[in-house]
């Protein structure tokens, strides 16, 4: 397993492996778009995993010719809407450039795109290694070909399961009834693009949100408590045990 300072990128050597200039992700740092992890006694920028991911998204977004201040408004606001960004961005480009204009088919279809690539740019090397190519790739493939309408409930039914894990975790028993209809919601909702579903799957997934910070800032510092409820809903853990 690496150490802290194994996983963090001095300076110039982030600068080089992203293909761009020291003076371009010295200014990502005056304008707090990206800031470095640490910073040694002697003055050098060192860049984390999480600095690197989020590089990676803004290097996304500007090849889409994104300006600086959008592409900071997008990644830190959680509550901005990407999907309608992207679709006004691409929009304008193409008017632009004299295009035809973009339909909310394919509005759509450029979002799923871009969560697909944010995803795999953040988590995909972790999630090829737990379940392998032919899994991960299905389940883009499976993303690519939900419609509009099953994308809304996939993400209504996001919302909910915060709502009732919320909620579930007051009880302080993750065998509770609450807790376990909570846990069956998240079966639902992975089956919205896992290809094949399994009670082991399940459960890892579950372990690797306490252990991966990224999957735990999504359930908002409850990720033990889900996990716990998960374990027993997949018969990992029985209730007595618990």
């Amino acid at each position: 397993m690496l150490s802290r300072k194994d996983m963090e990128h001095p300076f110039g050597e982030l600068a080089h492996y992203a293909g761009i200039s020291k003076r371009t992700l010295r200014y990502y740092d005056e304008i707090g778009l990206l800031k470095p992890t640490n910073t040694t006694k002697v003055g050098y920028r060192l860049y984390g995993e999480e600095s690197v991911n989020r590089l990676q998204q803004i290097l996304f977004y500007r090849e889409l010719d994104f300006d600086l201040e959008t592409i900071k408004t997008i990644l830190d606001d959680p509550q901005f809407d990407r999907f309608q960004a992207l679709g006004e961005h691409i929009q304008s480009l193409q008017e632009a450039r004299g295009e035809k204009t973009m339909s909310d088919e394919d509005k759509f279809e450029g979002f799923k795109k871009e969560l697909i690539e944010k995803n795999e740019l953040a988590y995909g090397k972790e999630a090829r290694k737990t379940y392998g190519d032919e899994e991960v790739d299905a389940s883009q493939r499976k993303l690519m070909r939900m419609s509009e309408e099953s994308f809304a409930e996939f993400d209504q039914l996001d919302k909910e399961i915060l709502e009732k894990l919320e909620k579930a975790e007051r009880t302080k028993d993750p065998g509770s009834e609450p807790a376990q209809e909570m846990a069956r919601l998240h079966k639902q909702w992975l089956l919205y693009t896992w290809p094949s579903y399994t009670k082991e799957a399940h459960a890892k997934l579950a372990q690797r949100y306490v252990d991966d910070p990224r999957f735990g800032e999504h359930y908002q510092g409850r990720a033990e408590f889900l996990r716990d409820a998960i374990n027993i809903y997949t018969g990992k853990v029985s209730i007595s045990e618990n």
